[in-house]
């Protein structure tokens, strides 16, 4: 049972596909040295979400948003500091257009205040990005404190935007990338480098990452 008319056959299926297949192997090679097979498998998972949003009309701050996000997929795919402030930077970008994406097609924050399940979650969002703020700030040096903070901020904003909106889709995708951006700080920042955790931890980020940037495209295409 494919999401969109046609069967395989159909463009936006095969592409969907496609995305899905460079996501799996991705997954294959996470414990991997860097390569550029690595880094265009890592790219293309999130790129042809972005081209599926195009083939299907989706709005322009969701392409941009999935396009950025795969931008941040390539940085994020190479080691160094400086890779990881450009994915740092790609993402921050992503996540201030999905604030007004989700805001245009939600009923606004008096939502939050109107349906209790809606503001308990995103009290609980808040005090997640808070406790996980001050565990990194501890942790990281001087120069990615500031960076981080905003991320921290903007990746909330994301989050309590989606719940003004009626998509289930959309809010599990937005709960989805939070949960694995506190584990990609917890194993990049806070865990020993010899834990034996790292090793699930890398492929429940990834996974818990293609979910939510899947469910937000899905949740816009076919809502």
């Amino acid at each position: 049972m494919m999401p969109f008319p046609g069967g395989i056959d159909a463009n936006a299926n095969a592409t969907l596909v496609f995305s899905l297949v460079a996501a799996v192997i991705y997954a294959f090679t996470l414990n991997m040295p860097p390569s550029l097979a690595r880094s265009a498998a890592k790219t293309l998972a999130v790129a042809m979400l972005a081209v599926l949003a195009v083939m299907q009309g989706g709005l322009l701050l969701l392409v941009a948003a999935l396009a950025l996000s795969a931008v941040g997929d390539a940085f994020l795919s190479r080691d160094g500091e400086k890779a990881f402030l450009g994915g740092l930077a790609s993402f921050l970008t992503a996540h201030v257009l999905y604030v007004p994406l989700f805001l245009q097609n939600g009923g606004g924050l008096d939502v939050l205040g109107a349906e209790s399940w809606r503001g308990a979650i995103a009290l609980a969002m808040a005090a997640f990005a808070i406790v996980m703020l001050a565990a990194l700030w501890r942790r990281v040096g001087p120069s990615l404190r500031l960076p981080i903070a905003v991320y921290v901020a903007a990746i909330l904003a994301m989050e309590i935007s989606a719940l003004t909106t009626s998509n289930s889709l959309v809010i599990g995708g937005a709960i989805l990338f939070m949960a694995s951006d506190g584990l990609l700080a917890a194993e990049k920042f806070l865990l020993a480098a010899i834990s034996p955790h790292r090793v699930w931890m890398r492929y429940a980020v990834w996974a818990l990452y293609y979910a939510a940037q899947a469910a937000i495209a899905l949740g816009f295409l076919l809502g």
